[in-house]
């Protein structure tokens, strides 16, 4: 079960996957945060999802990413951002990593430094295995 159906319920007659490893998510809402993810990142990735609580390519994203995460704590750590509530750590973001801004976007930062960036129909969370 996926953070979605934790905050919104699942669908029962869904077929559960056994082997899912469940992998907390954090909420970025508080630009100090981005020290913290920082220095996460000099030991494990951490991946930034950037989402717009108001697009629908974004909610699809985000339930797409959701559904295909099946990372340990211990070996990746992921931060979701609401860009309507937060769009200065959004601009933080983009001048911290250096990058340009999209939504929805998925970042994944190493020893500080994004090393990789994907917006829309290209964030697959199975991408993700090439940093662990």
């Amino acid at each position: 079960m996926g953070f979605l159906d934790k905050l919104f319920g699942g669908n029962p007659s869904e077929e559960k996957n056994e082997n899912r490893v469940e992998a907390k998510f954090y909420t970025l809402d508080d630009i100090k945060l981005l020290d913290e993810v920082d220095a996460i990142s000099q030991t494990k990735p951490v991946v930034l999802f950037k989402h717009s609580t108001r697009c629908s390519i974004s909610r699809f994203a985000l339930k797409r990413f959701d559904a295909e995460f099946n990372y340990a704590d211990n070996q990746i750590d992921w931060y979701l951002l609401d860009l309507l509530n937060h769009r200065d750590i959004s601009n933080e973001i983009a001048q911290r990593y250096t990058i340009q801004h999209q939504s929805p976007q998925i970042l994944v930062i190493k020893s500080g430094v994004c090393v990789f960036s994907s917006t829309h129909d290209g964030i697959d969370a199975n991408d993700l295995k090439r940093f662990l």
